[in-house]
């Protein structure tokens, strides 16, 4: 038997899916109404508004289905509740760039993973990079825009 796979993800990332998951679900039978509106127009081979209706129900039961796989394999973590001297899920590091730019980011999950509210995914290039290290390691990392260098200043669990 397969095992299932957990989804480690904060707090925030699981209320975002179950926010997604419940607006879905309320519009699933405004969908329906829209169908059924529809198709009271009589041909439905050249009925667009059936099609585009039709079409978003078969996105919106897609997006539903994979909100509630990711929802019931999530495992959250509280970094507040963690510690150690090593990089792992959750947690806030502050690293030294090339130019000695200092540089922070949280681990995530890659569903929550937000480059430029500087949270990343623990199976991005860095993320990988950085899980196991300890302070004043450091790291290369190669990444679409070449090679990059950084060490590591600080690890917080916040």
């Amino acid at each position: 038997m397969a095992s299932v796979e957990k989804l480690p993800m904060l707090a925030a990332g699981y209320e975002r899916l179950t926010t997604e998951l419940k607006a879905l679900r309320v519009e699933r039978p405004l969908i329906v109404d829209a169908i059924e509106e529809a198709r009271a127009h009589g041909d439905l081979s050249e009925n667009a508004e059936y099609h585009a209706a039709k079409e978003r129900q078969g996105q919106v039961e897609a997006t539903i289905a994979d909100l509630e796989d990711r929802v019931s394999r999530a495992q959250i973590i509280d970094p507040t509740t963690l510690s150690g001297d090593k990089i792992i899920f959750g947690a806030t590091v502050t690293l030294l760039d090339d130019d000695d730019k200092p540089v922070k980011y949280q681990i995530v999950g890659p569903y929550e993973a937000d480059a430029k509210q500087g949270m990343i995914s623990y199976n991005s290039p860095l993320g990988k990079a950085l899980i196991g290290r300890k302070v004043d390691e450091e790291i290369e990392v190669t990444v679409p825009s070449g090679d990059k260098f950084y060490q590591v200043k600080k690890i917080e669990f916040i």
